[in-house]
């Protein structure tokens, strides 16, 4: 399933409040963040906010600029940007601003909520009944396999934001900061209590806005199990743009690998062929950097741009061996390796067996094919 790349926006007081608990919405921002805010709608696919934020705030939820919403059809796009909100209840008004402002909308809703609202909504508003309950990762299943969604911008409130974090969904953070206190300790905050991803989150930009501090953060602890997460998703990233560096060859792939640690710290990373190895496999050149000792390896993800071989004729032990005696228990690839050079190879089945849990993100396949295509007929390149 391709998920659309996730971006969290919202701004906060000094002392972490979105809002204050009078009956009007606290401006926190300024003009200038205003404007930025507007920019970030228009260069996404979807804007997302929760049914409290849509009961409460009754936005419209509109890019403003008239040339931004040029540019973006010119570009071929739809003039504003697909509005989504997410309600389990159903328990929305029809009069809301949000359903007659703007383009296209979607309202995601269990089977209850959706027979609570036949008939009740414009009739232009798409409404997905998703079964009994409403699960964020089928909601991101459906904006981008179904919807096309690769970028999607969410507002808001505190419950959508704690959710999306929480559970590993979150491929960004953009935080304003705000120069005043709210103080009231029964006003809401961006996020609430509960279990969140380990480690540190990596600050990729901060700058003034007018008198508000934007910070930009993106999340680097891996997933766990089987289930991906966004974190997931960037070292794929990297592991891919580790295989471009490889030297080239006609008898064996260009791959990447990075071993992450469980708070998202980097072990160690490799790629093939590295150091003037001419059989050096990418994950074999990341693990013998590191003490077999470790114990950090014991929770770590191995993240490879192609699927960790299963036999090879250069080395003792093959790169799905190597992770399994290193004690690495999860396992992040793009690419199923094919009958090129190893017929019927299946490392991913080897570690499975091993007890490893193994995570295919098909929509990196490309990515990984990249470094690859001289050596793909011309049918499996892309």
């Amino acid at each position: 399933m391709a998920h659309p790349y996730v971006l969290l926006s919202a701004a906060v007081s000094l002392d972490g409040f979105l809002d204050d608990t009078g009956p009007e919405r606290l401006l926190l921002s300024g003009p200038e963040d205003f404007d930025r805010v507007d920019e970030v709608r228009a260069g996404s696919d979807a804007i997302l906010i929760g049914a409290g934020t849509l009961r409460i705030d009754n936005p419209r939820l509109l890019v403003y600029s008239p040339e931004r919403r040029a540019a973006r059809l010119a570009a071929g796009l739809p003039e504003y940007p697909l509005k989504v909100t997410v309600s389990a209840s159903g328990d929305l008004d029809p009069q809301a601003r949000f359903w007659h402002t703007g383009g296209a909308k979607t309202l995601y809703t269990t089977d209850k909520g959706a027979r609570r609202l036949r008939g009740v909504l414009p009739a232009d508003v798409e409404v997905v009944a998703l079964g009994p309950d409403v699960e964020w990762r089928d909601v991101l299943d459906h904006l981008g396999d179904v919807k096309g969604v690769r970028r999607l911008m969410v507002e808001g409130g505190g419950s959508v934001h704690t959710r999306l974090l929480q559970q590993g969904l979150a491929d960004e953070v953009q935080l304003v900061v705000a120069p005043l206190f709210v103080g009231e300790p029964d006003a809401p905050r961006m996020f609430g209590h509960g279990v969140y991803p380990p480690g540190r989150m990596r600050l990729v930009e901060t700058r003034a806005v007018g008198d508000v501090v934007l910070m930009r953060y993106v999340p680097t602890a891996p997933g766990t199990g089987r289930l991906a997460s966004a974190a997931d998703r960037r070292w794929l990233e990297v592991a891919c743009e580790l295989a471009d560096r490889c030297p080239p060859s006609q008898t064996a792939f260009s791959v990447g690998a990075v071993v992450v640690a469980a708070d998202g710290t980097e072990l160690a990373r490799g790629h093939s062929r590295e150091g003037g190895d001419p059989v050096v496999h990418a994950e074999e050149a990341a693990l013998a950097k590191l003490d077999p000792a470790d114990p950090r390896l014991a929770s770590a993800t191995v993240y490879s741009s192609l699927e960790p071989c299963a036999r090879r004729a250069s080395r003792p032990a093959p790169c799905s061996r190597l992770i399994i005696d290193a004690g690495v228990r999860r396992v992040v690839t793009a690419w199923r390796e094919p009958d090129t050079f190893v017929a019927s190879a299946d490392g991913n089945a080897v570690l499975a067996a091993a007890g490893v849990d193994v995570v295919l993100l098909p929509e990196y396949e490309g990515r990984a094919k990249a470094p690859n295509a001289h050596l793909l007929p011309p049918a499996a390149r892309s």
